[in-house]
């Protein structure tokens, strides 16, 4: 994809020509850059772990000829699984440009909002990449991953001996926490909180501890654990040619089952695109990357420090990106691509966005 189809400056802006005076001409003299942009990753940027076409150059488009970021954006993805300092350096690799971890938002930010409630409880966390590593990070501090969780149980999983894959542990625990999940404690303390922090690896293995934790915490006789999905996309474009089922898939088949044999409907919190408290969480962020910008000190908890005419949300996946914008209102203004889920020739019928992207050539 070139650079017009993941930023289609013509359709944001009359030209191309006043985009690049927008931020060559209005930004030096107003010291803050009147718009930000929020991007999705997969299938906007990068698809199966390569950039997209012309995105690097879209991103350096975006700083001045001296390597400073001059227009304020950031990455608003549901996608995660590592810290944002990990992924922020990860991006900044095959992207090209520097950025900050502060600029990253993933779909399991809104987690360290959860931190006070679950900060010193038992806690297992679901997913690829390094989930335990990740609400570490946010601060909870009893936190198991399922593969932990699973391995105090002999025979949780009937059909481990027929899988030809070993788990790799990426978290190593101390020994003083090694000592506090003895088999013993596993099986007394009740697990408080699951999070489903990625999409999981192991959908037979994951779904059947779920199910165990899920009834009764693994304490026979106690309420369901609160669960958390850090998104719900149904979707999302990879390197293959059609969409790969994602965590939304995942948790449709985990309620399902869980449903049918227990007497008490699943009860969870899903996060990520299209919930509006993730659109104005992003504009919060967005506003403290401009202030960075200008040296000015703007706290994240603020809410109303948003001083953007235009916010553009530029996204692969109408369910998600272009529902989620129209749904958070001003001022967000959508842009569709045909780089990932979406492929229709005109705009999508249900969730049209305020522009539409090909992948023509600048």
């Amino acid at each position: 994809m070139r650079f017009r189809s993941v930023f289609r400056v013509s359709q944001i802006k009359a030209s191309s020509s006043r985009f690049r005076r927008l931020y060559s001409q209005l930004w030096p003299q107003s010291g803050r850059s009147p718009f930000g942009i929020a991007f999705d990753i997969d299938g906007v940027l990068i698809r199966g772990g390569d950039p997209v076409g012309g995105s690097p150059l879209a991103l350096r488009r975006l700083y001045g000829d001296d390597g400073i970021l001059k227009v304020p954006y950031i990455f608003l993805t549901n996608g995660g699984g590592v810290p944002e300092s990990k992924r922020a350096s990860e991006l900044s690799s095959l992207l090209g440009v520097q950025i900050s971890p502060l600029q990253v938002v993933q779909g399991h930010a809104p987690f360290r909002d959860l931190v006070c409630r679950f900060e010193n409880e038992l806690v297992v966390a679901v997913g690829k990449g390094e989930p335990v590593e990740v609400m570490l990070e946010y601060g909870f501090k009893k936190v198991l991953s399922i593969d932990e969780y699973a391995s105090f149980f002999k025979d949780i999983d009937p059909l481990s001996h027929y899988k030809s894959w070993s788990v790799k542990q990426t978290h190593e625990m101390k020994s003083t926490v090694k000592e506090s999940y003895s088999s013993y404690n596993v099986h007394l303390d009740a697990v408080k909180g699951t999070f489903i922090v990625s999409d999981p690896v192991d959908w037979g293995r994951d779904i059947q501890v779920l199910c165990d934790i899920l009834s009764c915490g693994g304490v026979p006789g106690r309420h369901q654990p609160a669960l958390y999905f850090a998104s719900d996309d149904l979707e999302y474009q990879t390197a293959f040619l059609s969409e790969r089922l994602g965590m939304g898939a995942f948790r449709i088949a985990l309620e399902s089952i869980f449903n049918s044999v227990n007497n008490n409907p699943l009860q969870y919190t899903s996060f990520g695109k299209p919930n509006p408290v993730v659109f104005k969480n992003a504009e919060v962020v967005l506003t403290q990357v401009a202030s960075n910008l200008c040296g000015d000190k703007v706290s994240l908890g603020c809410s109303n420090v948003n001083q953007f005419s235009t916010i553009y949300m530029i996204g692969d996946n109408p369910m998600v990106d272009i529902q989620g914008a129209a749904k958070a209102g001003r001022p967000w203004f959508s842009i569709l691509t045909r780089t990932g889920v979406f492929k229709g020739k005109q705009n999508h019928e249900n969730f049209p966005a305020d522009s539409v992207s090909s992948n023509s050539a600048l």
